[in-house]
């Protein structure tokens, strides 16, 4: 089964609000299965206009895992946490490609 991946495209406006979100989000994606692969750090563009403000990727176990983790009581709490705290921020779910064998 392969991994999958959320990946966000954000923008902080309100440093000390967000850091209520940065406390409780880590531990609903380990208690998922979940670990961070990418939290914030240097950006460069590649190709194409996109400029993203601050990226964060996650691995999950599978695309299951991880859409149970966002739709769950402990990630919506995080959620309520970040209200307010963002100008944008953008996530998606994607499905990884299968181990090799």
């Amino acid at each position: 089964m392969p991994s999958a991946y959320v990946i966000v495209d954000m923008q902080i406006s309100d440093m000390e609000q967000y850091k209520k979100y940065m406390v409780a989000a880590p531990e609903s994606i380990k208690v998922a299965g979940g670990e961070y692969l990418v939290r914030g750090g240097p950006i460069e563009t590649l190709e194409g206009e996109w400029k993203p403000a601050r990226m964060a990727m996650l691995r999950f176990p599978s695309y299951a895992a991880a859409k149970s983790w966002y739709d769950g009581e402990m990630y919506r709490a995080a959620r309520a946490q970040r209200a307010g705290a963002t100008l944008f921020f953008n996530a998606v779910l994607v499905e990884g490609v299968p181990a090799p064998v």
